[in-house]
């Protein structure tokens, strides 16, 4: 039975001619030793030799073809042959070389050392070429293909990085039939690697030869593939590249790599991220899931750029149930489906509702009890904003009061409001709009701690077409609520909705222009898992009435982002791509401020966390004007940039930054006329 499955597997055509080819190579490979011992001269072979050999050849042919298949030499694809196979060539010669020695010393007497010694190595020679000459062929047949490709009409490829990452890389680009690219150089930082060759391809040089040999081998396409290398190294060796016109591409990970299955598909576009040049931000995830661990938590907005992502981080730290709130049925419908596949053991539910409606949030409050809410919903497009004020005071200001009355009133833990820096100094009612919310958490926080939650009533409630007085509505709180309200602060964040960066895509895409609104506007940027990654620790954090402030690294210039972008897509900036500068949008500033002058900062254990200094405020007279805000924002009243004015006192409106600048430039004149020296650096 065993004899019968072994013809089966074995006997088919390719493995009849190797047993054959390997039947004669093992007995000839050692005449082979004889003749080579008597000076390539078969007459001058002793007769007793040659009939030595004769008679051994059966015994040895059993012995040789025993061990070849205890080895698996036949069951190898030997067009994949690597160091595996060429190990156990090498282990099936020494081994047969030493059962030859003993056999015929044995049965026949002794030999030529010399002919042990030689018919050995010629053996391993007959096996081993049998083996690897297919594969030979095809790299031959490969390199002619890749010559064939560089001179028609193919991409001219630079790898960046010579180790055994860009050297898979080359391998597969080799190797893949479809792939119209031709490898032509190699850029390594090690010194010792310059003037060599990688498979035949020369290493051409350091990182600052990039540029010269792009221009000398004419290169089309950038391959960087430095998985290893840190983010900071990586990000100088993307600036570089990006000067060079190509296409470029970047191996993101050292997984490949560790699995040994480096892909030309691995590959990815570099994006503006890699170009920030720091590390990732780094987060206590054990502090994040002791945190969120088995408690209810609920996100507003759990639809929005901020709040999906916020939604995918609370799934994957093990909550006991994670409630979506959205007005937008199709977004919450996406981010459901996508936890309901990644997490189906999730506890999930996804209520579609607005947070303006109170009496709607304080059901869903009611019936879920949450632990923590994490409150992401808002209207946050400045320019639709300054064109719809009454919306963003309904749905911002209005929508986070609700919130945190209802969290108030149904015993949560904590909840934390998702701000942005636009609410420091704002120029625009979204920016003004935020700095409200900020107040509302403030106001909450210390009427939580004065034990005063009964002066925490409803807001702008109609009954009957009529915004009906606070003390109508029938409202009561449990006993000492203790929920601790918080605030998060931070700037843009890349590829949220409405970021600059999806939108210089599309245009690039269509071939220009790519619009910025101002050459000198400048933001800070974090990607959206990392100010998430960084909201959940700094709600970890909340003690009540804090204002975190999310350290943002270094803000960019917007107009350099954009030239970035057009050169990582492999065009050049004012040649390929117009750059069009359309001035600031309304309510728009040059550059964003994390804090007020007013403000401090007190440090946490995570040091891009920190907390600033609540500003003082009234309110008792907050309160109050909030209610006679509704009442603006029921009417729609077109002045109601005056009545937040009077709230937020650190607003100031484009209008009348423009009337400043004026007012600025008049006395420049008038002083320049008087030959004046000094002036004030602005207008009050």
């Amino acid at each position: 039975m065993q004899e019968q499955n072994f013809k089966l597997k074995y006997l088919n055509g390719a493995v009849i001619i190797l047993l054959i080819y390997d039947m004669i190579a093992v007995n000839f490979s050692y005449l082979a030793g004889l003749w080579l011992r008597f000076d390539l001269q078969f007459s001058h072979i002793e007769s007793r030799y040659i009939t030595a050999w004769e008679k051994f050849i059966p015994i040895y042919t059993f012995i040789a073809l025993i061990t070849f298949v205890l080895f698996k030499l036949y069951k190898s694809i030997w067009k994949f042959a690597s160091y595996t196979e060429l190990k156990h060539v090498m282990y099936t010669s020494l081994i047969t070389a030493m059962l030859h020695t003993y056999f015929i010393t044995l049965l026949f007497g002794r030999m030529p050392i010399s002919y042990y010694i030689l018919g050995a190595i010629i053996q391993f020679l007959a096996i081993i070429g049998s083996r690897f000459s297919y594969r030979f062929v095809l790299l031959l047949r490969s390199d002619r293909e890749n010559i064939q490709r560089a001179k028609g009409n193919v991409a001219r490829v630079m790898i960046v990085g010579a180790g055994n990452a860009g050297r898979l890389l080359l391998r597969d680009i080799k190797r893949t039939k479809d792939c119209n690219d031709s490898v032509v150089c190699f850029i390594d930082d090690d010194t010792n690697k310059w003037g060599k060759t990688v498979d035949n391809i020369p290493v051409a040089g350091g990182r600052d030869r990039i540029l010269d040999n792009v221009k000398y081998y004419r290169i089309d396409k950038i391959y960087v593939a430095m998985p290893s290398s840190k983010p900071e190294e990586l990000s100088k060796v993307l600036n570089i590249c990006k000067e060079s016109g190509c296409i470029l591409k970047n191996l993101p990970g050292m997984c490949q790599l560790a699995n040994g299955k480096v892909k030309i598909r691995d590959l990815k576009d570099v994006n503006i991220e890699d170009l920030l040049g720091r590390p990732p931000i780094k987060v206590d995830l054990e502090e994040i899931f002791e945190y969120l661990n088995g408690k209810t938590i609920m996100v507003t907005g759990g639809g929005g750029s901020i709040g999906s992502e916020l939604c995918r981080q609370i799934a994957a730290h093990s909550p006991k149930r994670l409630i979506i709130f959205d007005i937008y049925e199709n977004n919450a419908y996406e981010i459901e489906q996508e936890l309901l596949m990644n997490y189906p053991n999730l506890s999930l539910d996804t209520i579609i509702g607005s947070v303006r409606d109170l009496n709607k949030i304080e059901q869903v409050f009611a019936t879920y009890k949450p632990d923590v809410v994490y409150h992401a919903a808002a209207h946050k497009h400045v320019p639709l904003m300054e064109e719809s004020p009454c919306e963003a005071i309904k749905n911002n200001v209005m929508g986070t009061y609700n919130t945190a009355l209802a969290a108030l009133h149904n015993n949560c833990k904590r909840f934390v409001l998702i701000s942005t820096d636009k609410a420091v100094n704002p120029t625009n009612v979204m920016g003004a709009s935020k700095r409200m919310c900020e107040m509302i958490i403030q106001t909450f926080a210390r009427k939580v701690k004065d034990g005063k939650v009964n002066d925490l009533r409803p807001i702008g409630l109609q009954r009957d077409k009529r915004i009906i007085d606070m003390d109508e509505y029938c409202y009561s709180h449990s006993n000492n609520p203790a929920t601790e309200f918080a605030a998060v602060r931070f700037g843009n964040v890349l590829g949220s909705n409405g970021s600059v960066i999806p939108k210089f895509k599309k245009q690039i895409e269509a071939g220009g222009p790519v619009t910025v609104t101002h050459p000198d506007i400048i933001r800070y940027f974090m990607t959206i898992s990392e100010a998430v990654s960084l909201v959940l620790q700094a709600g970890n954090y909340a003690k009540g009435g804090e204002i975190f402030v999310l350290d943002m690294g270094t803000p960019i210039k917007i107009d350099t982002m954009a030239r970035n972008l057009i050169r990582l897509s492999g065009l050049r900036p004012d040649i390929d791509i117009k750059i069009e500068y359309s001035g600031l949008r309304p309510g728009e500033k040059l550059f964003e401020e994390r804090l007020m002058s007013e403000e401090g900062l007190e440090m946490t254990p995570n040091k891009l966390i920190s907390i600033g200094k609540p500003l003082e405020f009234d309110e008792d007279k907050f309160l109050r004007q909030l209610r006679l805000l509704s009442v603006y924002m029921g009417e729609n009243s077109g002045n109601i940039r005056e009545h937040i004015r009077s709230i937020v006192t650190t607003y100031h409106t484009a209008h009348v930054d423009s009337i400043n600048s004026e007012l600025f430039d008049n006395k420049r004149e008038i002083a320049n006329v008087l030959h004046h020296e000094d002036l004030p650096q602005a207008a009050n």
